[in-house]
């Protein structure tokens, strides 16, 4: 596994794996432990996930040394703001039977998040979060919080994969010192990516799946990627990225497949904020 660097020294998985969509406890449970058991050491997660508590068991049962693990959890909208963010960051890590955090990200670029930013600095100065960062946070909104902040984000966690490649974000993040980190880097399935002509022909020459070609092409681009799957056949697949290298010409080849935009969420449209605003995950 190679890792990267974060702005404030901490080194985090290039890969791990993530657990959205995966509500069950049982399947969620077994999935981690899988996935552990295969050589991930980074678990993503999220209170709107609705499966800390699954992962959190898997993390017990594993039996992998906890400095080992590194494990990220994520505060809702519902529960924006100084206090709340507070309170919720006290029942994730309850959910998680964890004593701390290696990242805490704020999903979504709604509610009060400038409050939750500075619940976050203040749990991060006190030693219970090792980083801290925000997820789907667009452009305009990243440089906002980072010129206001006085913890700049470490982590920018948002839709990454060859048909959304977002050139223009990424060159923010690095302009901030914000690490890139890709959710749906297989992109959910879709744009028939498991059987693309450009990837699979890509992946004929160092004999990879059109999927390895598409993780392997952000990772080379220094984005942390967190694929999923409950299957452990995949999961092998996912992680076997590590022993080839694209080229230039397969690099460009691939840039040509970004569409410039988004087909799963479009976090700058009002319907999008209000949608999930209205996402409640709790009383």
């Amino acid at each position: 596994m190679e890792f990267v660097t974060l702005s404030n020294g901490v080194k985090m998985p290039l890969e791990g794996f993530g657990v959205f969509q995966v509500p069950e406890a049982d399947v969620c449970e077994k999935a981690v432990l899988d996935a552990i058991e295969t050589g991930y050491r980074l678990v993503d997660t999220a209170a709107a996930y609705f499966n800390e508590e699954a992962v959190g068991s898997a993390i017990k049962k594993c039996g992998v040394p906890r400095e080992e693990l590194f494990i990220t959890t994520k505060l809702w909208i519902q529960d924006a703001g100084y206090e709340n963010a507070k309170k919720a960051f006290e029942t994730s890590l309850k959910k998680l039977g964890l004593d701390y955090l290696d990242l805490y990200l704020i999903h979504q670029p709604f509610g009060d998040y400038y409050g939750s930013w500075r619940a976050m600095e203040e749990l991060y100065n006190e030693g219970k979060i090792r980083a801290i960062g925000v997820c789907n946070f667009y452009p305009e909104r990243l440089a906002d919080l980072c010129v206001n902040a006085k913890v700049v984000p470490m982590v920018n966690q948002v839709e990454l994969h060859p048909f959304f490649a977002q050139g223009d974000a990424l060159e923010n993040m690095k302009n901030f010192g914000v690490q890139p980190e890709a959710w749906g880097p297989l992109a959910e399935g879709k744009h028939g990516i498991f059987t693309h002509p450009v990837l699979t022909e890509i992946g004929k020459k160092y004999d990879k799946t059109a999927a390895q070609v598409a993780l392997r092409w952000n990772a080379q681009r220094g984005v942390v990627i967190i694929p999923k799957s409950t299957h452990i056949e995949r999961m092998k697949e996912n992680l076997n990225i590590w022993d080839f290298k694209l080229t230039d010409e397969e690099i460009s080849a691939i840039a040509k497949l970004d569409l410039g935009h988004s087909e799963i969420v479009d976090h700058s449209s009002p319907e999008t904020a209000k949608w999930l605003n209205g996402w409640k995950i709790h009383d």
